[in-house]
């Protein structure tokens, strides 16, 4: 057998090993120690999902001026299209900050450092009496949304084991939408001011939990403190010293040939693999947000205002929400079993396909007699909304995490968010302006749009499903 044979993960080999001629029970690795850190360290999605599904409840208040909003006067369209779309902005110019400071102070504070960007946004909308102060604390907002986003994937991408990566990857994409439904299920059922408050103590309640667990043993690594490293990788595997010194030894080797070759915005051009890394990692991101889903998530209650279904609005928007944390619940199960690339597929086809039929179901309204199809926008959604939150929901940030080599991960993952969000905020901030043309319009363009991702992975995109870190680099390379 070769050294190279020989240098294989715990998790990709047999009880047993050859050690200098010796027969050796190897270490198992306890799995439970991963999915803990990555559960906790997804505590920042959950709130992310707040932010996320905060509009819905609160717009149709906003709109209104009831007595329970904090403006004097309700919203303008504009309004409304600024405050659905600030948290965008603050997202896509954010991760230029957080891909260098995961690098200097370690992924682990650069996360926990977001958690004061949610609680000051959440104290502006208490205390604010104006929309100029929901402006900005949507803008503060989208800076912690802009840090977790970058840095979430990175740490948990560098904890996870090889054969575990796709689930812990889709957890970001199961927490989001929790958070959400959170935000649903008690939004419509009390205060403005109560809502606030059941938002701010998430983002406290991550930094507690997540200050507990250990620093990624990569970011130990690169900085020379290999006993950290090693320490950090024994609760994570739940080894003794001995037992995690050969996976120790490739993450050092890997560590000492990025900052050898420290990568740069042009070598991330340069190189054929990181360009064909950042094809697809930036392809299925913009495809991502091009579906639509954030005029879904943001407006679902507004939408089922406008269809009329019978169905109570905030009842009609907690079944969708609780629809997406069901179906998200799926990907850990299925993504290191199907692979992403079946996944994807399906999920793209599966979306253009429920879009045209909301869209039909609007057009049908403005322009007919809908009452033979009202029970079609409730179900339109629903399976929109499962086959995202399975497939382009989750996967796009679960590749992104193992496709970029250790010397330009955090450079590409800082482009590749803020390509997310630059998308993001174009489709939030003139779905109004398209809404107003013609729900139908806006529905069929994201269609479209699901049907060229459907294409675009087809042909593009590479399935990752088993392969090791270094065995992807290979692939996109060309080796």
């Amino acid at each position: 057998m070769s050294s190279t044979e020989q240098q294989i993960k715990y998790s990709e080999v047999s009880p047993f090993e050859i050690d200098n001629g010796r027969r050796s029970r190897m270490e198992p690795v306890k799995k439970s120690r991963i999915y803990l850190a990555a559960v906790c360290a997804n505590l920042s999605s959950f709130a992310i999902g707040t932010c996320l599904g905060w509009t819905s409840p609160i717009m149709p208040k906003l709109q209104q001026a009831t007595s329970d909003s904090p403006l004097s006067e309700k919203i303008t369209q504009e309004e409304e299209a600024w405050i659905s779309s600030l948290i965008a902005i603050g997202a896509l110019v954010t991760p230029f900050v957080a891909g260098p400071l995961a690098d200097m102070v370690g992924r682990k504070w650069t996360m926990i450092s977001s958690s004061v960007f949610f609680v000051l946004a959440y104290v502006l909308m208490m205390i604010g009496g104006n929309v100029g102060m929901i402006y900005a604390a949507r803008l503060i907002q989208g800076f912690g949304v802009g840090f977790i986003m970058t840095v979430q994937p990175m740490y948990v991408g560098e904890i996870a084991t090889d054969d575990s990566r796709g689930a812990l990857g889709s957890f970001m994409q199961l927490f989001i939408v929790a958070g959400i439904l959170y935000a649903y299920a008690i939004g419509p059922y009390v205060s403005y001011m109560a809502l606030q408050w059941c938002c701010l103590v998430i983002p406290i309640i991550f930094a507690v939990c997540f200050f507990f667990l250990p620093e990624s043993p990569y970011y130990f690594a690169g900085k020379g403190q290999k006993s950290n490293a090693v320490r950090a990788l024994q609760f994570l595997r739940g080894q003794s010293a001995e037992g995690v010194q050969d996976e120790m030894t490739l993450i050092q080797t890997t560590v000492d040939e990025s900052i050898a070759n420290k990568g740069s915005v042009a070598d991330v051009v340069k190189n054929k693999g990181n360009r064909k890394a950042l094809l697809i990692c930036a392809g299925l991101i913009s495809f991502q947000q091009l579906s639509g889903i954030n005029v879904v998530l943001f407006n679902s209650q507004t939408i089922f205002i406008k269809a009329n279904t019978g169905l109570d609005p905030a009842i009609a928007t907690i079944i969708v929400g609780c629809v997406q944390v069901g179906s998200s619940g799926l990907t850990p199960l299925i993504a290191d079993r199907l692979g992403r690339k079946i996944i994807l597929l399906v999920s793209a086809g599966v979306m253009c396909i429920s879009l045209a039929a909301l869209g039909a179901f609007f057009y049908v309204q403005i322009n007919g007699d809908p009452s033979g199809i009202l029970w079609l926008p409730v179900p339109a959604l629903i399976v929109f909304n499962i086959v995202y939150c399975v497939g382009f929901g989750p996967l796009p940030w679960a590749v992104l995490g193992e496709m970029f080599p250790a010397n330009v991960k955090s450079t590409a993952s800082s482009i590749v968010a803020s390509t997310c969000w630059i998308f993001g905020f174009i489709i939030t901030r003139w779905y109004p302006a398209l809404d107003a043309l013609g729900s139908y319009y806006a529905f069929w363009l994201f269609g479209i749009f699901c049907g060229v991702a459907f294409f675009f992975v087809l042909f593009i995109v590479m399935e990752t499903k088993g392969m090791s870190l270094q065995q992807i680099q290979d692939k996109l390379n060309g080796k």
